[in-house]
């Protein structure tokens, strides 16, 4: 069904849905588009759509090979559109779902890609905000890179801007996607270009990998690991490329790359990881809910649905009406909950090997702990029934000695 965005634009078919709206293949005056027409408590906020306009020029202002361009802001009664370039390919989630995890060599220049598009952005003073595999777009149109991937291009600028205004939420919220989310912003601070940079090193790690560094169970425990844990080494990588991934995840953000630094030296290593098969690492249980005793849940309105599916730019991508949000609203932990306060006990940083609280390996070592705790219980109370049982009989003259009063006497309790 066919709908009319402004007097400019048509949208003829529904791409994709996110938390911020739905994404339609479009025609305007120079071809097809995609247009990506916000919810409409978005754009029935007016401040929210005039901050909006206000961000119109630096949008439309990135031009490069790697940002999926915007080519015009539509704003016409109830609809709040982002007209957009449309790019025929997938996404680098649907890719990830597909493959599990990548090449080392096709990972790198894809997240090269991002990078130069990212150093364009930082260099205009537009700061991201959101960046992760949903909205990496692969262009399957364009040649074929080093591992033989295709152009990579970044997209979304300005949605998370968009929805995190004063009037949207307060202070002590964060809006963002856990998985992604660099420390500052969990601490509450301000998101400067360094944030990008981090998330960017996380999704380099996820497609090495196939998940996250500190992914995993409930969101208020992915925020604290952010805080708190040191990044889990990936066996089979040189080490070159795992110093720069550590160094892109540092807790401090000046200690980061810039996004044309982590370009420039992600392009150098490729020569070194050239033909390298993808990684043969052990995938932690994602799914599995963190440790009940350990984490109480101070986030109630934070929902702990699974991971979904991407929401492609593209035609001819699946249609998908349950995907994962693209911007969760969580309250910011205090300093007591990220040093271990309600969420339980502070943690060391987990050593590589050691299961994930939650995961089905910690699971069983708690089963198993608990049996052993039992069997010990229980074979001590076998040998104090005994040995009291000795006591009672007295072995000189062969009479049992006195009953003792039981009456008033507290219960064993095995």
């Amino acid at each position: 069904m066919a709908r009319n965005i402004g007097s400019r634009y048509t949208a003829h078919q529904i791409l994709g849905r996110g938390s911020a709206g739905t994404v339609w293949l479009g025609e305007g005056p120079e071809g097809p588009v995609a247009i990506k027409l916000l919810r409409e408590d978005l754009a029935a906020d007016q401040e929210l759509v005039g901050r909006f306009v206000q961000e119109r020029t630096a949008l439309l202002g990135l031009d490069h090979p790697h940002v999926v361009g915007v080519r015009d802001l539509v704003v016409d009664g109830n609809d709040l559109a982002l007209v957009m370039d449309l790019i025929r390919g997938t996404d680098a989630r649907t890719r990830l779902d597909r493959e599990r995890r990548l090449a080392p060599e096709a990972a790198v220049a894809i997240v090269a890609d991002v990078a130069d598009g990212l150093a364009a952005a930082h260099a205009a003073g537009v700061v991201h905000r959101d960046v992760k595999p949903e909205n990496i777009l692969l262009d399957m149109q364009g040649p074929l890179g080093p591992g033989g991937a295709h152009p990579a291009l970044l997209t979304d600028f300005g949605v998370a801007k968009l929805i995190d205004t004063p009037r949207r939420t307060k202070a002590t919220r964060i809006i963002g996607t856990p998985d992604y989310l660099a420390p500052e912003i969990v601490e509450g601070l301000p998101p400067r270009a360094a944030v990008d940079i981090y998330a960017l090193a996380t999704v380099l790690y996820e497609l090495l990998a196939g998940f996250t560094p500190f992914g995993g169970g409930h969101p208020g425990a992915v925020l604290r690991r952010h805080v708190t844990e040191t990044v889990v080494p990936l066996p089979g990588i040189p080490d070159e490329l795992w110093q720069l991934i550590v160094q892109c995840l540092a807790k401090a953000p000046a200690s980061r790359l810039r996004a044309s630094e982590l370009s420039a030296r992600l392009r150098e290593l490729l020569p070194l990881i050239a033909g390298m098969p993808p990684l043969d690492v052990d995938e932690p249980d994602a799914e599995g809910a963190e440790d009940e005793e350990a984490y109480e849940d101070p986030y109630p309105t934070v929902p702990t649905t699974p991971r979904r599916g991407a929401v492609p730019l593209v035609p001819g991508a699946p249609h998908d009406s349950a995907n994962r949000d693209t911007h969760t609203s969580m309250r910011v932990p205090g300093p007591d909950e990220l040093a271990g306060g309600p969420l339980g006990t502070a943690r060391a940083p987990r050593p590589a090997g050691a299961p994930r609280p939650g995961s089905a390996r910690h699971r069983a070592d708690q089963v198993r702990k608990r049996r052993l705790i039992l069997t010990t219980a229980a074979v001590a109370l076998a040998a104090a029934v005994g040995v009291g049982g000795w006591l009672a009989l007295d072995s000189d003259s062969g009479k049992q000695s006195p009953p003792q009063d039981t009456k008033n006497s507290a219960p064993v309790v095995p």
